[in-house]
């Protein structure tokens, strides 16, 4: 209860001081929208030709897209902040402040920065998911729906894991601008359904950098189209690699050289 004080509190702050230019945000919400169409566009040129893509159909695609923008909102809103600020306090020596605060230096570290607006892609995700459901009248089960948000989650802590390695780094590097456009590139990729990709690189989405538990497969939660192993795999992915970026944290920062010495 009492990190999650301090988290209303962050993000109260954060709230108020976006607010205070209100014509920016709401410009900020349209962009957000702008590009969500984009990527219908770029998919939907696509079904100009066909009806399938893979063994997925036009409004499946379509999930897939709005699981990709979702995500997309949690990593703009949260986790990209987090690690320039992180970089910011490393080079300029004030990280100290972080680890003498009487928190966990994982949680303030990767958690206290928000960008509200950037939580616009993660409701029109939602919204975008409810619309291809209904364009194609189905209504999943209760059983799917738990699926899916044991997905959902098992993606939500994958994401934050891969990202907080990433922060690792700013022990050691200036600038993480590289690993992040190379993370950029491989999320790219989860825009489309994970079975248009063959071979090498379907392997590689899928157990290397596990973009397909990101959106894929939640949606074919959804959809009744998962099976209990590769769910298993998911929460699997997802322990092993929280606990994995855990580590490395706690790793990296004992190589963290205070202002103070």
């Amino acid at each position: 209860m009492r990190y999650l004080r301090l988290l209303s509190i962050f993000y109260k702050y954060s709230i108020v001081s976006e607010l205070e230019y209100r014509v920016d945000f709401l410009a900020n919400v349209f962009m957000s929208v702008f590009w969500l169409a984009w990527a219908i566009v770029s998919v939907g040129v696509f079904f100009l030709h066909t009806d399938k893509i893979g063994d997925w159909s036009w409004q499946e695609v379509l999930m897939v897209v709005a699981l990709f923008t979702f995500f997309s909102g949690v990593m703009e809103a949260l986790l990209r902040p987090n690690v320039g600020a992180v970089l910011d306090q490393v080079r300029d020596g004030t990280f100290d402040f972080v680890l003498t605060k009487p928190v966990n230096a994982q949680f303030i570290a990767s958690l206290r920065n928000i960008v509200v607006w950037r939580l616009s892609d993660v409701v029109i995700g939602l919204g975008l998911i409810a619309y291809a459901l209904a364009q194609m009248h189905v209504v999943p089960t209760m059983g799917q729906v738990a699926l899916f948000f044991v997905m959902l989650v098992a993606a939500t802590f994958i994401v934050y894991s891969l990202w907080l390695m990433m922060v690792s780094l700013a022990f050691w590097f200036v600038k993480l601008d590289n690993f992040t456009e190379l993370f950029n590139g491989f999320y790219e990729a989860g825009r489309y359904p994970v079975t248009v990709y063959r071979g090498v690189v379907r392997a590689l989405l899928t157990f290397v950098v596990p973009i397909a538990f990101v959106t894929t497969f939640p949606a074919s939660a959804l959809l009744g189209r998962i099976d209990h192993a590769t769910v298993a795999i998911g929460i699997a992915f997802a322990v092993g690699l929280f606990v994995i970026s855990n580590r490395f944290w706690n790793f990296a920062i004992r190589h963290y050289s205070s202002a103070s010495s």
